[in-house]
């Protein structure tokens, strides 16, 4: 095996560790949020909503939900990647299993570490996953392949689609409160900063370890 195929071998296996066990704890962070109850991140403020209605567990709603947005790509013309189908089925199983262990928050100082605890570690969570560069999650490809299909902003396109998704989850009886707030002016901080220590290493072509490059052709990557 040559020094090259051994590094990529070894990226890979970061990389699916990286993959599952940041889509692992996002639903384990997600359902430290719904004992908190004091507010969700938009998504699951639907899914929530969802389950009151429905009877189904959150995390089976947020499968099934996925597996729709995921569907809404076909329209679109986006590509799913190994990362887009695992957080469907992942992140919901790992949040109904969570939810069977941990029991609710009884006090206000218990349902406020609850909802802290629940947001960092949702950041680290969307650092992990997002810098295993499997692909995007349903939803997020879903803002992304709106942008780039209407030209509107990625900031825009979220916000409009974030707005719709916790308006229609609060109606149905969704949890929305001060979690909701602070997890939407702190998630993306947070994944930026720890996508700084979990970014893998993007492999050289064989060619590129071997044969020398002139300093002009040299290309920087943040």
């Amino acid at each position: 095996m040559s020094i090259a195929t051994g590094s990529h071998g070894r990226h890979l296996t970061r990389r699916l560790v990286q993959l599952y066990a940041g889509l692992t704890l996002y639903g384990a962070s997600s359902a430290l949020l719904v004992r908190a109850g004091l507010g969700m991140e938009p998504w699951n403020v639907l899914h929530q909503g969802l389950a009151g209605l429905t009877g189904l567990t959150i995390g089976v709603v947020s499968i099934i939900v996925g597996a729709v947005v995921l569907l809404l790509w076909i329209p679109i013309r986006q590509r799913p990647g190994l990362g887009t189908v695992s957080n469907v089925f992942v992140i919901g199983l790992a949040m109904d299993g969570t939810l069977a262990l941990l029991p609710d928050g009884h006090g206000l100082v218990a349902r406020i570490s609850l909802m802290v605890l629940g947001i960092v570690l949702n950041g680290l969570a969307t650092g992990l996953y997002i810098a295993a560069r499997f692909g995007p999650g349903p939803r997020d490809g879903l803002m992304t392949g709106l942008h780039r299909m209407t030209g509107r902003s990625i900031r825009l396109t979220r916000t409009l689609i974030e707005v719709a998704v916790v308006t229609t989850g609060f109606l149905l009886g969704g949890s929305v409160g001060v979690g909701t707030l602070l997890y939407a002016l702190s998630i993306g901080p947070l994944a930026q900063f720890f996508l700084r220590f979990f970014a893998v290493p993007e492999p050289r072509p064989v060619d590129a370890a071997v044969t020398p490059r002139p300093p002009e052709g040299a290309i920087l990557r943040r």
